[in-house]
């Protein structure tokens, strides 16, 4: 009898272990013996998973995104909080947004945009942020009375950029913590609200 196929299941135990280290390391620094080493296992079998350096870093910028809907998922059905979605997610984000580094890859994928593959997957990551944002506006602008004002398309990436600039302000030490969190909170709340009549 042949054995399972668990190739799925070794891939999501190892994304996390992988996707830590290329936030560390960057794309061009990290070695496939690197990534070998902290997931505990043979390079080979880290090539029966995925065919090469660039499938692993792909898989994990998908991982970014995964990782973020797996803990708003969590915190939207969780909660029992009156306000919307959209204003719980900036609460939560204004407290913890980037504390798992993994922006870095991110930040390391853009430094790769000669690469087709990896802007194909970068596009497909903040394609996938920017529609679950705006859905959240659109629901969040549903509550209220009003015309709507920004554009919630134009929201939504405007939202995506607050976390990049709190990102960059991060590694650069421009904003402060504190900074930082207003930034998300404060002009986040900004851009998901509707005009008064």
């Amino acid at each position: 009898m042949a054995r399972p196929d668990r190739s799925n299941q070794r891939r999501e135990k190892l994304l996390p272990v992988i996707a830590r280290a290329f936030a560390q390391y960057g794309y061009r620094r990290t070695t496939t013996a690197k990534l070998a080493e902290r997931c505990g296992v043979q390079e080979n079998i880290l090539y029966r998973l995925w065919s090469d350096k660039k499938a692993m870093f792909i898989a994990v910028i998908d991982y970014v995104f995964e990782n973020s809907m797996r803990c708003w998922a969590t915190l939207l059905e969780e909660t029992g909080d009156p306000a919307s979605g959209a204003e719980q997610l900036l609460d939560y984000e204004s407290k913890h947004h980037g504390e798992f580094g993994l922006y870095r890859i991110v930040f390391a994928g853009l430094s790769e945009t000669d690469d087709a593959d990896i802007v194909k997957a970068l596009r497909r990551m903040y394609g996938r942020f920017h529609a679950f944002i705006k859905g959240q506006i659109l629901e969040h602008r549903g509550r209220g009375a009003g015309k709507s004002a920004p554009d919630a398309d134009l929201a939504a990436w405007a939202v995506v950029g607050l976390g990049t600039v709190a990102n960059i302000s991060n590694e650069l030490a421009l904003l402060t913590a504190r900074h930082r969190q207003r930034l998300i909170h404060e002009i986040g709340r900004l851009l998901i609200e509707r005009q008064s009549p």
